[in-house]
């Protein structure tokens, strides 16, 4: 299971490209609305959630969380104590986690980003406390995949295939999603 946690005035982009790509990839993917199934983007779209943050299940079928950004989403996100407690059940048992654009903020001002490569979007760099602003736009290192932001949302969400099916399937999905010649 793969939860993607959506809040009030989250970056479409960065949510709906790597869901699309985990479903690609067969996973088990559902949206969690963050009080409530109805969620609002940061433009204006209203999306609704596969279930609600009251609704999640921390147990070990949880294969990895993802955090979208947009600025007010990722302060709804970082004020959820069920988004906290997804993030510290996944330190805690070793679980991936991906956060792209404001969002990788969550994991550095808690202290997790420490000694790790991480990015975020340039305005948020500054909350990665004690990582190394990695060069790359997207980066794994260790549980944590960070990206820069809305222009690598589908790399972004081939990273996450990467981490948990592996380097082929994610260049296989790339291969599908391109157009050539």
């Amino acid at each position: 299971m793969v939860y993607v946690f959506l809040a009030n005035g989250f970056e479409e982009t960065e949510a709906i490209a790597p869901i699309d790509m985990l479903r690609r990839a067969k996973l088990d993917v559902k949206t969690v609305g963050i009080g409530g199934v109805e969620v609002t983007s940061s433009h204006g779209i209203p999306m609704k959630a596969d279930i609600t943050d009251k609704e999640i299940e921390l147990t070990d079928k949880l294969e990895m969380i993802v955090l979208p950004g947009g600025g007010l989403g990722t302060e709804n996100l970082d004020r959820s104590p069920e988004v906290q407690s997804a993030v510290d059940f996944c330190v805690k048992s070793k679980i991936p986690m991906g956060a792209i654009c404001a969002a990788p903020s969550i994991f550095g001002k808690k202290g997790f980003l420490k000694g790790l490569k991480a990015t975020a979007f340039p305005d948020y760099r500054k909350y990665l406390d004690g990582a190394e602003i990695a060069e790359q736009n997207v980066i794994t290192d260790g549980l944590f995949t960070t990206a820069a932001g809305a222009g690598v949302s589908v790399d972004f969400g081939l990273e996450l295939v990467k981490v948990l099916k592996g380097q082929q399937l994610s260049d296989e999905i790339r291969n599908t999603i391109q157009c050539s010649k």
